[in-house]
């Protein structure tokens, strides 16, 4: 039988993000500015896709999920061989750690478990986990953590429980819960320890730069590391027509995110004006052009490598290469030079 006319389900295939394809050698393609992806990242498949439905994602229970041309996180996501991904995963040099994403299928876990056992089994690649808490419990959790995973990600996603409900929730038919999805940062934090476990949030659905940075410091206040995205709409999901949100939104809430995390700053010192924009970052003027010259806050946040540093990079996740080369680089895959800071501090100004 011609292999896509096979039911192709994990553990025995995965999804691949259109960079990881292009990293491990199985579709041609070049990097603008030579951008290099460290992270491998893989996404568990089935046979009708996600249970879930929420309105931003374009493997949701509406879309059907069945196409390989279906674009999540902005781009496609092809499907292989696990045992191919990882054999050529281990021929990639540059490649850090590899993270497998669940989707809300009964198998998911299961699954998700035989697939990191698979990568252990072959390979000292670090492993995160991007997992559904819906499906999850703190036992689950914990045997996670001793088959050779070493960071937990949640997507949040939604940073108030009214948008939350909205999109993820009740509200689109769902079946995922604020409280539940908070009570298992904290499980994950417990079991993993601080900034071992993560969250993902995306900035342009509906909600406010306070909203956000509120989210930001309970997630920090909590032992989590924040991760940050600019919505871009799916092609099949429910919010395909909904812009991007402003550039200038999102960088202050990136600059803000870094503030927070590395301690230089708190939502309770920074102020925000009567559209609960950020007009004052809660740290001397000095220190803070200090911060944005050295252009780390603006470089994607994610788990790291075993050096500390950046590995799942997510080249041109949040926006088109196309952007990019016109200065909409929301997120910096590689360290920005002067002339892309010089940019950004023009678009921290840009109150849209």
């Amino acid at each position: 039988m011609d292999e896509k006319n096979m039911i192709r389900e994990s553990p025995e295939y995965l999804r691949t993000s259109t960079a990881a394809a292009m990293t491990l050698g199985f579709i041609p393609g070049m990097f603008y500015r030579d951008a290099k992806l460290y992270c491998i990242n893989l996404l568990l498949t089935y046979t009708g896709g996600c249970k879930a439905n929420c309105a931003f994602c374009g493997l949701s229970r509406e879309c059907g999920s069945e196409d390989e041309k279906e674009s999540f996180i902005r781009v496609d996501w092809p499907i292989y061989k696990t045992d191919e991904i990882i054999e050529a995963m281990n021929k990639v040099p540059h490649a850090r750690r590899a993270c497998i994403s669940m989707i809300t299928h009964p198998r998911a876990y299961e699954d998700l478990c035989n697939v990191v056992e698979k990568i252990k089994n072959s390979s000292d690649i670090l492993i995160s986990a991007l997992i559904t808490p819906t499906l999850m419990d703190e036992e689950k959790y914990v045997h996670l953590k001793e088959i050779g995973v070493d960071n937990i990600g949640i997507a949040v996603d939604a940073s108030t429980p009214e948008i939350f409900n909205n999109l993820r929730g009740k509200g689109v038919n769902g079946p995922h819960k604020w409280d539940k999805y908070w009570q298992d940062v904290k499980t994950a934090v417990s079991v993993f320890g601080k900034n071992k476990a993560t969250i993902h949030l995306i900035t342009g659905i509906g909600e406010s730069e306070k909203d956000m940075v509120e989210t930001v410091q309970k997630s920090v206040d909590l032992g989590a590391d924040p991760h940050m995205f600019s919505f871009f709409p799916e092609k099949e999901s429910m919010m395909k027509n909904q812009a991007q949100p402003p550039i200038g939104k999102y960088m202050r809430i990136q600059l803000a995110r870094y503030l927070i995390q590395k301690g230089y700053s708190n939502i309770e010192r920074m102020k925000f004006d009567e559209n609960k924009r950020i007009t004052d970052f809660g740290i001397d003027n000095a220190k803070l052009n200090q911060i944005i010259e050295s252009g780390e806050p603006f470089i994607t946040s994610g788990c790291p490598d075993k050096n500390g540093y950046v590995a799942c990079n997510r080249p041109y996740s949040n926006s088109t290469p196309k952007q990019a080369m016109k200065g909409e680089m929301r997120n910096f895959p590689f360290h920005p030079n002067r002339e892309d800071i010089e940019i950004v501090k023009k678009q921290l100004k840009e109150y849209n």
